[in-house]
């Protein structure tokens, strides 16, 4: 399997590709988009989540707000006139795989669409919010504004560490937005990545969850919640001042097909349950059941509930 960016001349080769004779499907992406959608298959009642995020003005843009709207999910995208759609081309030949990724109007959301009178408004009648740590390249100031919202309303603020790279690169609105954080999600790569950068002497899990869970925090009336994932290993979580694993839904390794996206899976499927005042096995659990499901098939597709 490999993954890169595209640039010229990769990039307009998806639209060849929807000339040539080859079947194509199309699933909605990213990982904060894969997150909600999973939370949504799970939720199962129609308008449940919320999306917000920048699209062109394109065929792709119009496929993927069907796609959402098919799922049940109420969405109010931004409309860049000059940037098209990002997509991820998915190359399957074989049981190889090739991703070839176009951020484009990802890149382009803007912090005044999400103080715009109908964006707002879906940001206060929410109750929960999630967000992955790839945003904090976009509009790191649209995730402190849900932030500051969150903490004067007492409401639940999520969000994903996402990758290893973050964590270095841009530590500043990482380090702007963790206050703001109820419920931090990662992997062990992108935990042992942060503690690094953020003066954690140690690469020991428990301890890295330990010392994050005990960092400033806005919100005083929630106690920070540290999950992380390790792969067929145990669940790592620090929630009131303890350590507790939690054992993972195996699957059996002729089985798996795509382990991309089981982190943002595992984070739907967790949410799904905390937003209904689960327990934390509860919602450790689905989380895991969750991952096992979307490992199983290519890219972050859901079975259909029909």
């Amino acid at each position: 399997s490999s993954g890169i960016n595209a640039e010229w001349p990769l990039r307009p080769g998806y639209e060849e590709l929807l000339g040539e004779n080859f079947k194509v499907s199309y699933s909605p992406g990213g990982a904060t988009q894969n997150t909600i959608r999973v939370a949504q298959h799970y939720l199962n009642y129609p308008g449940a989540t919320s999306f917000v995020g920048c699209i062109g003005k394109d065929s792709f843009g119009e496929k993927l707000k069907a796609c959402m709207k098919k799922e049940g999910i109420n969405t109010n995208y931004l409309i860049n006139a000059t940037a098209p759609t990002g997509v991820c081309a998915v190359l399957l030949t074989g049981g190889n795989r090739s991703l070839v990724t176009r951020l484009d109007a990802a890149n382009e959301y803007t912090y005044e669409h999400l103080v715009g009178a109908e964006t707002w408004k879906m940001v206060t009648t929410a109750q929960f919010y999630y967000v992955a740590g790839f945003f904090l390249t976009v509009s790191p100031k649209s995730m402190q504004s849900v932030g500051e919202h969150a903490v004067k309303e007492n409401k639940c603020f999520c969000m994903n560490l996402s990758a290893p790279f973050l964590s270095q690169f841009f530590k500043e609105p990482m380090q702007s937005v963790l206050p703001y954080v109820d419920i931090l999600f990662g992997n062990e790569d992108e935990y042992r990545a942060f503690a690094s950068n953020f003066g954690i002497a140690s690469t020991d899990l428990n301890v890295i969850a330990t010392k994050i869970g005990a960092m400033p925090k806005k919100n005083s009336k929630r106690s920070r919640i540290v999950i992380v994932t390790q792969g067929d290993k145990p669940t790592i979580v620090f929630r009131e001042g303890r350590i507790k694993e939690y054992p993972i839904v195996p699957v059996p390794a002729e089985k798996i097909i795509d382990t991309n996206g089981a982190g943002d899976a595992f984070a739907g499927g967790f949410l799904s349950e905390y937003v209904k005042n689960k327990d934390i096995e509860t919602c450790v659990s689905s989380g895991s059941h969750a991952a096992a499901m979307i490992i199983q098939v290519s890219g972050c597709t859901l079975p259909d509930r029909n």
